[in-house]
């Protein structure tokens, strides 16, 4: 035992009290342990592949750990075949975790009708000029923060859309920019969900409930203070039609003059000049909705929308605190094995700060399957 009283085997075993039932089985079911001639179980095995994605060692320094831990006797190629075996095995256990961590929100804050999702991608690039791109597509439940779904992707085709994720009745999907897009928004709908978007006007062609043209900017220059508008709207894409709702208001003169700068700097970056008419809407901070206005009130669904941003910690925690942000492997397969390892390790400090906010006098959650002595 450590000067601190703290014994790093009972650490470990306390860390596995919050994997998923069943995950020891799983390793053998799903290909990690096979051939496991100089890995005798499932929790060596996992010892040593934290000993690199938790604590950010380099495959030759977690080998020689492993070594003088006496956890395993293994070399850094074995190490590194051990991580891609164990892509499927990450991969359950991240969505075993997801689903146990999820809770019911709130209903005083968000009510008893949707789950309120919000949803973003990041990108992860392999070192080098050279280097392959991955993105990972992430949902996130609100009030709680917990992941609901995430998806990893190759950095080509389709960006972030809402057709990456799984949607369910009952579902509000609240996006940026990115996916205010009519294909995404209309595979929410007819899943049985609702979105909540930010959108730019060149990329969701509105119409009146009428099937005139919409024209955003004529109504956005009719706001003033802080008024709020509230405008029902029809969108329609093949051989679909939807209604909706856009939801403004205005920005303070400094925020919306932040807001115009980022848009010049943008268009110089992409060798372009921004249009006048998307330097004024710069101003406004518009949303389309597909919820009705006698179930969220116009200044509600800013306010939801508002949350988005906390989407945006998530990710500034997972590249700052876990080193997501460089990826270090170079074939896809190591690739998606280190990204899911990478959130497996989010996941369960998760957990940790999850549990860490109950009150257990024995300081961990009791398993039915663990039985008594």
């Amino acid at each position: 035992m450590s000067e601190a009283g703290l014994d790093p085997q009972e650490d470990y075993e306390f860390m596995l009290s919050f994997l998923p039932t069943g995950w020891r089985e799983k390793a053998k079911e799903l290909g990690a342990l096979r051939r496991c001639r100089k890995i005798p179980d499932a929790e060596s095995l996992l010892r040593v592949l934290m000993i690199h994605l938790a604590d950010g060692c380099s495959l030759r320094e977690t080998a020689l750990r492993a070594r003088l831990g006496g956890i395993a006797s293994l070399s850094d190629v074995a190490i590194m075949d051990r991580l891609r075996m164990s892509q499927e095995w990450f991969r359950w256990m991240n969505t075993e975790l997801m689903t146990a961590l999820v809770t019911r929100q709130p209903t005083a804050i968000y009510g008893d009708r949707w789950n309120v999702r919000v949803v973003d991608g990041t990108r992860i690039k392999e070192p080098g000029p050279t280097g392959s791109s991955w993105n990972i597509h992430y949902s996130i439940d609100l009030p709680s923060l917990l992941c609901r779904e995430l998806v990893i992707s190759e950095h080509t085709g389709e960006g972030e859309s809402f057709r990456r994720f799984t949607v369910s009745p009952g579902d509000l999907m609240v996006g940026d920019r990115a996916y205010g897009v009519r294909p995404g928004i209309f595979h929410v709908v007819d899943q049985g969900g609702d979105v909540l978007v930010r959108f730019a006007m060149s990329n969701l062609p509105l119409q009146t409930p009428d099937g005139r043209p919409f024209s955003l900017l004529a109504r956005l220059r009719r706001l003033s203070g802080t008024k709020i508008g509230d405008w029902p709207v029809r969108l329609e894409w093949e051989t679909k039609t939807l209604d909706g709702r856009v939801c403004a208001i205005k920005k303070s003169r400094q925020a919306a003059e932040k807001a115009r700068q980022a848009v010049k700097r943008q268009a110089q970056k992409n060798g372009s000049k921004p249009k006048p008419e998307t330097l004024e809407a710069a101003g406004y901070t518009f949303v389309f909705t597909t919820v009705a206005s006698n179930l969220l009130p116009p200044s509600s669904v800013l306010e939801m929308y508002r949350g988005r941003w906390q989407i945006e910690l998530v990710f500034k925690r997972l590249k700052s605190v876990l080193g997501l942000g460089h990826l270090r492997k170079t074939d896809k397969t190591a690739a998606k094995a280190w990204m899911q390892g990478k959130l497996l390790v989010a996941f369960l400090i998760e957990a940790l700060v999850r549990y860490g906010e109950a009150f257990f006098p024995w300081g961990y959650p009791i398993r039915e399957a663990a039985g008594s002595q």
